[in-house]
C-alpha cells in the first residue's frame, strides 16, 4: 500500500543518515531489526526528552537541522548532569501527514550531528503520524559513579558551570520577531537553536560535587528543585550571579526589555549545570553563585535583603 511504501521510504532515509552509527564500538546490532543490541558494562543511566511543536519550538524559528540537533542535546544534558558518558540513543518521531522525506533527512542530519558531537550513536527508534511534529529522544549512558540532585549539604558552595540566560534571550528575540542581528543577538539565537550539553564538565563533577542538575527551566525553577530534592535551603548571591552571566545579556537588556538577571532566572534551555559541593573540591570551570544552608526553599540575597527566588518555566503551568 502507499502508506507502507511511504513508511519504508522514510525508514530508508533514516537508515542512510545513521548508517555509520551501527559501527560504533558498543553496538552489536543497530537500525533495521526489531530491536537494537548493545554490549554493556557498568551502571546504566537512562533519560528521555520530548520537543513538541507549539510547546518547545515553532518551525519558523529554526531550521529542521537545528531542531534535530537541539532535541538531541537536550536529552544528552540529563546524562551530563549525572556525570554519565553517553552510549547510545533511540528516537521517536511524530511526523505531520505532509512531512516529506527531504524534511526528515534534514531533521535526522541534525540529530546525527549531535550524535557525532557527543559520541552517542543512534541505534533505533520509531515513526508515527500526528498533527504536530515531535521529537522524543531516549539516551542511554554509563557511569561508575553518578551525581544526583539530592546530595546537597549545609556548608556547600553553589556552583554554576556554563552560561545561563542566553537561550532565553534568543527565544525572546524570536517571540518578538526582532530584526536585531548584533553579535550579542546572534550569540543568543545560536544558544537557543544549538545548545551544547556539558558532558565533560559533568564528568569532572563526579567525586567533587555532592549534588547537580542541568538548568533546563531557568535558575528560579531549578535552584528550588535542587533545594527541595536535597531537603536544604539555597541562598544565591545576586552580585555573584550577575558576575557569572554572559556579557551579551547586558547588551540585549534594552532591546528586549528584560534585565540580564531576569533572563537567567526565567530562562532555561542553556543546559548549564548547577551543582553544590565543598569549597576545597570546586572544579576550575565552576563559578560560585551562592551557598547551601539548613532550612528549605530557594532565596536570593539582593544586597542584604533576602527574597524568595522565583521564576522559571513550567510546561504545565504555561499551558493553563
Amino acid at each position: 500500500s502507499e502508506a507502507q511504501s511511504s513508511e519504508s521510504q522514510l525508514v530508508g532515509v533514516l537508515s542512510r543518515v545513521f548508517r555509520h552509527d551501527a559501527a560504533a564500538p558498543n553496538v552489536m546490532l543497530g537500525i533495521g531489526d526489531d530491536a537494537a543490541c548493545l554490549r554493556f558494562t557498568g551502571k546504566l543511566v537512562v533519560s528521555v526528552d520530548a520537543q513538541v511543536e507549539g510547546t518547545h519550538f515553532r518551525l519558523e524559528w529554526l531550521d529542521l537541522k537545528d531542531l534535530g540537533f537541539r532535541s538531541f542535546q537536550a536529552a544528552i544534558s540529563d546524562l551530563a548532569a549525572m556525570g554519565a558518558t553517553p552510549v547510545a540513543a533511540v528516537s521517536h518521531l511524530t511526523l505531520p501527514a505532509d512531512f516529506r522525506p527531504a524534511e526528515l533527512r534534514r531533521l535526522s542530519l541534525g540529530q546525527e550531528q549531535a550524535a557525532a558531537a557527543t559520541a552517542c550513536p543512534v541505534i533505533g527508534g520509531n515513526l508515527s503520524r500526528g498533527s504536530e511534529l515531535s521529537v522524543v529522544t531516549t539516551v542511554l549512558g554509563r557511569a561508575k559513579r553518578y551525581v544526583t540532585r539530592s546530595g546537597a549539604r549545609p556548608g556547600d558552595e553553589v556552583w554554576l558551570l556554563g552560561e545561563i540566560g542566553l537561550a532565553r534571550a534568543g527565544l525572546e528575540l524570536l517571540l518578538s520577531e526582532s530584526k536585531l542581528r548584533t553579535r550579542a543577538a546572534r550569540r543568543a539565537l545560536a544558544a537557543w537553536r544549538r545548545p551544547m550539553a556539558l558532558l565533560e564538565e559533568g564528568r569532572a563533577l563526579v567525586g567533587r560535587a555532592r549534588a547537580c542538575l542541568d538548568v533546563s527551566d531557568g535558575l528560579g525553577q531549578d535552584v528550588k528543585r535542587l533545594a527541595d530534592a536535597s531537603g536544604v535551603r539555597i541562598d544565591l548571591d545576586q552580585q555573584l550571579v550577575r558576575r557569572a552571566l554572559p556579557p551579551e545579556l547586558e547588551a540585549l537588556e534594552r532591546s528586549l526589555g528584560w534585565s540580564a538577571l531576569e533572563l537567567a532566572r526565567q530562562g532555561g534551555e542553556d543546559y548549564a549545570l548547577l551543582a553544590t559541593g565543598p569549597a576545597k573540591r570546586r572544579p576550575k570551570a565552576a563559578r560560585v553563585i551562592g551557598a547551601v544552608r539548613q532550612g528549605k526553599g530557594a532565596w536570593i540575597d539582593e544586597g542584604g535583603r533576602l527574597r524568595p527566588l522565583e521564576g522559571g518555566f513550567d510546561h504545565f503551568r504555561a499551558e493553563k
